[in-house]
């Protein structure tokens, strides 16, 4: 029984929401472009990782090498496509659960805050008409190292003014449950069967998760 939880942190894609199919598709786009054999499979080594690391996976697939410039374009590319895709997301898209536990949270006054790879978590939080809803927001331009170094979710805890001991990290990802394992925290796994042998606790969605278990 964990006492004294005062903040959730959560991973976004894949967590409160899903844009997987569109981040594919968007990385898709540009294997094709660069005839890089890329399919759902090889997918699953980026969900949790930065968009420039994910690019070096692409190139290594590939085993292609680029320079400084085209690097920087196809990555501007990739974010164009993927920003295209998600202009008109809404909360129907929000995952299971995902809604009622952040309205439940709120209501019983636990701070809530994002832990991101992604750079673009606050267009789509504000999108979501949640974005005021989280006391802090840490995405891919606020950290220096990403997954799965603990930064992101440090930094998360700092922004909330909490101790890790005080924080329950929600996560879909490997690399995620890694940072948040690193970082000392108690580390939730959402949806991914495949983590939940690195996780404390794991759910099939956010449905099953009570709060009054970590109270």
């Amino acid at each position: 029984m964990i006492t004294m939880i005062q903040g959730l942190i959560f991973d976004l894609d894949g967590v409160l929401v899903t844009t997987e199919e569109n981040h594919y598709l968007a990385w898709k786009r540009i294997a094709d472009a660069l005839k890089i054999p890329f399919d759902e499979h090889e997918n699953e080594n980026l969900k949790g990782v930065s968009r420039a690391d994910s690019l070096r996976y692409l190139l290594r697939l590939g085993n292609l090498e680029v320079d400084a410039h085209k690097f920087e374009a196809l990555l501007e590319e990739k974010n164009s496509c993927y920003l295209n895709s998600i202009a008109h997301i809404s909360r129907d898209q929000m995952l299971p659960g995902a809604l009622n536990l952040l309205l439940e949270a709120r209501n019983k006054g636990l701070l809530l805050a994002v832990g991101s790879s992604s750079k673009n978590a606050k267009f789509i939080l504000q999108k979501l008409g949640i974005k005021d809803w989280f006391r802090t927001i840490v995405d891919g331009h606020g950290v220096s190292t990403p997954k799965p170094h603990p930064e992101v979710f440090l930094n998360a805890a700092a922004g909330l003014g909490l101790p890790v001991s005080a924080c329950l990290v929600f996560e879909d990802a490997q690399s995620g449950v890694e940072a948040a394992k690193a970082g000392g925290f108690r580390a939730i796994g959402v949806g991914n069967p495949a983590i939940q042998p690195l996780c404390d606790d794991f759910y099939s969605s956010l449905e099953s998760f009570s709060i009054s278990k970590y109270e």
